[in-house]
């Protein structure tokens, strides 16, 4: 069984001493002259302004598409997404088509129909199984 070590008992507390009206500030009419204003503080130099934060460019809306091509253009995305990550930048399919369609939008207009034309025109739709 565990014992409790208990403290002595106080038995005479120590003096405090009673609170008296203690020498209280002379009011202005006793002392027979007006009393000393509170200083006011030193004025803060102000700090410089902090330029904003511009505003965050808001996010651009996205759309979902989906389309057919042949199974042979869909193995270049494939190959294409590996040999960026031999690049050491792994690229997804859409980044890949979005990145083509940039370089599209920089061709002229006679280079872009010779791409078109390039391209053999499909049957779009969804297979049947």
């Amino acid at each position: 069984m565990v014992t409790r070590k208990t403290a002595p008992a106080k038995t005479a507390q120590a003096a405090v001493p009673a609170k008296t009206p203690a020498a209280k500030r002379p009011s202005a009419a006793v002392a027979g002259k007006a009393l000393p204003k509170p200083m006011k503080a030193a004025p803060v130099a102000k700090k410089p302004a902090v330029p904003a934060k511009p505003a965050p460019e808001p996010k651009p809306k996205l759309v979902r598409d989906s389309f057919t091509m042949p199974k042979a253009e869909y193995a270049v995305i494939d190959h294409l997404k590996r040999r960026a990550s031999v690049l050491e930048r792994p690229a997804k399919k859409s980044e890949l088509l979005r990145a083509g369609i940039k370089i599209l939008n920089t061709l002229s207009d006679e280079a872009l129909l010779a791409a078109l034309r390039a391209v053999p025109t499909i049957k779009t739709g969804r297979p049947k199984h």
